[in-house]
């Protein structure tokens, strides 16, 4: 039985996927005057097709059935190659990536704030509620 019915998990899931998304957009803000440099983003379709992929377990009988991998890029990260915002083909837009990490902070914010909650829950019952 999951005390919380899966809500730490998912929160947990949701955590991992704001972090990666921190990475990328750092990396990006890091590259913008790199030369060739192709931005790159977080694909939270991928990243729960990967996930989904993960809790799917089939067993094949035959080589006709379909398999259950995906074809998401690893770790939900894609890079977005047909784009350029200047003439050294760096396709970084540094007002998107600076949006995008204030945006990803906020939802960070949340979901520490919402697992505090679920974790205070938690304290208050195992203290008899004093």
């Amino acid at each position: 039985m999951n005390l919380f019915s899966g809500t730490i998990s998912t929160i947990e899931g949701a955590l991992n996927y704001s972090s990666q998304k921190q990475k990328v957009i750092s990396q990006n803000i890091a590259n913008v005057d790199t030369p060739g440099y192709k931005a790159k983003d977080v694909s939270f379709k991928d990243t729960l097709n990967q996930a989904m992929a993960g809790a799917q377990k089939a067993y094949r009988t035959d080589s006709r059935h379909y398999d259950f991998k995906t074809n998401a890029a690893a770790n939900g990260i894609v890079s977005q190659r047909n784009v350029s915002y200047n003439e050294s083909g760096n396709s970084v837009d540094i007002d998107k990536e600076m949006s995008d990490l204030a945006t990803n902070q906020i939802y960070y914010n949340a979901l520490v704030d919402r697992m505090s909650g679920k974790l205070s829950s938690l304290q208050n019952v195992l203290k008899g509620g004093r």
